[in-house]
């Protein structure tokens, strides 16, 4: 059977539910004005660097710089690794979550990047279950504005980003999704997919 195409398939039909199983916690301590100041304070961060006119590198470094201060990178790194990192050594999964960081603020540095000469905006909070989903606006250029809504927990004891979605893709699933991929391709191995990390986008 072959093993992208049994984990991509989980992952459609049963993506709400993983990630509500991967996402256990007790009740809603955050609050809505916390996860909107989270991503007030992110969305002006990124709007800086998207007019800043800075170079294609510097920008993937202050996207990523602000991917480490506002994300939940070790919740968002072990669920793309999913049961894989069951059998990764606690020196595997440091390397593999550094790697991940580098490759995902790349890979989402570059969708950010299409911003120049646009804005992100808040428009809205609302609580779902245990998180806070914030919604935004992205005005780019000669194109129709579109929504990225970005979800916030205090699973940490303190607010931080976990999941995003962009035009309706969402971040965890995706990514989960591809790094299996890229893992099934490596016959299972770890440190040649972080070595390949290092420098996909």
């Amino acid at each position: 059977m072959d093993t992208t195409y049994t984990r991509r398939t989980v992952l459609t039909l049963g993506g709400a539910s993983l990630l509500a199983l991967a996402f256990p916690m007790p009740g809603l301590a955050l609050t809505e004005g916390q996860a909107r100041g989270l991503i007030d304070g992110m969305v002006a961060e990124i709007n800086k660097v998207i007019a800043s006119g800075r170079s294609e590198r510097a920008m993937y470094t202050d996207f990523e710089r602000i991917f480490r201060t506002y994300g939940d990178i070790p919740y968002i790194a072990a669920y793309a690794l999913g049961n894989d990192g069951r059998t990764a050594t606690a020196a595997q999964k440091k390397a593999f979550s550094n790697a991940f960081t580098g490759y995902i603020s790349r890979k989402y540095g570059k969708r950010f990047r299409e911003f120049i000469g646009g804005r992100l905006e808040v428009q809205s909070v609302k609580a779902v279950k245990n998180y806070y989903e914030v919604r935004t606006t992205a005005f780019l250029r000669g194109e129709s504005p579109f929504t990225v809504s970005f979800h916030v927990s205090d699973r940490t004891g303190r607010p931080l980003l976990f999941n995003m979605f962009i035009e309706g893709v969402n971040m965890l699933l995706t990514e989960r999704t591809e790094v299996g991929a890229m893992l099934d391709r490596r016959r299972g191995n770890i440190d040649a997919l972080i070595q390949d990390l290092k420098t996909a986008s």
